[in-house]
């Protein structure tokens, strides 16, 4: 079971033909702040963000947050609530502007690049973000029943699909999906990094290989 909640509710899975960006967090959340709360809030998100790339997910405490964003530590226990929310929060702000990367920002990762170079683009992008963050989503891991449910990972699949369609018309891409997905999975990540010893730089062409591979 998962350190705290998965971050995001379950939502009916958008057509891969009409990707869209997932609505994060609770409905009244960050849509509803003040511009002045919604630039502390990110700058609190920004703060705890280093401290999970610098210590790993057991450096994220409120104190330790606040230190870092030179607030007082109420100011961050009145923004989350507790340590949980904080964590729930960082995995919302990471995801957000994940996906916005992948699909509206600028080519190779996003529109505007042929498939296969945004297949590659996408691996890589997300490589670096679980190593960066590795502590913080073995934490969130879904439970076997909910891990292929998950709303953020269905998104990302369906893009993956997607793409595949565009590359190799004639293939299977929803169960080639679930390979390439299979890759970029936190716990397989931390096996090959933290229990093999495998730098990034090889994961990551490892992930090229694949790409070609599959897409012929």
């Amino acid at each position: 079971m998962s350190a705290f909640p998965p971050p995001l509710a379950d939502q009916p899975e958008p057509p891969v033909d009409e990707p869209q960006l997932l609505q994060l967090g609770a409905p009244e959340d960050e849509p509803c702040l003040r511009a002045d709360a919604a630039r502390n809030r990110a700058r609190l998100l920004e703060a705890a963000a280093r401290l999970v790339a610098e210590h790993g997910a057991a450096g994220v405490t409120m104190e330790a947050v606040a230190v870092a964003a030179n607030v007082g530590k109420g100011t961050v226990f009145r923004r989350f609530g507790d340590r949980t929310g904080l964590l729930t929060a960082l995995l919302d702000h990471s995801e957000r502007k994940f996906q916005a990367a992948f699909l509206s920002g600028p080519p190779p990762l996003g529109p505007g690049a042929p498939p296969v170079e945004r297949l590659r683009a996408v691996g890589h992008a997300l490589l670096r973000r679980s190593v960066d963050e590795l502590d913080l989503q073995l934490a969130a891991e879904p439970s076997p029943e909910r891990r292929f449910s998950v709303p953020a990972r269905r998104l990302l699949r369906g893009h993956l699909a997607l793409l595949l369609r565009q590359a190799v018309p004639d293939a299977d891409s929803e169960l080639l999906s679930h390979t390439l997905t299979g890759y970029l999975s936190p716990v397989l990540i931390h096996h090959l990094t933290r229990q093999c010893g495998m730098p990034l730089e090889r994961l990551e062409a490892g992930w090229d290989d694949l790409v070609d591979r599959v897409t012929g």
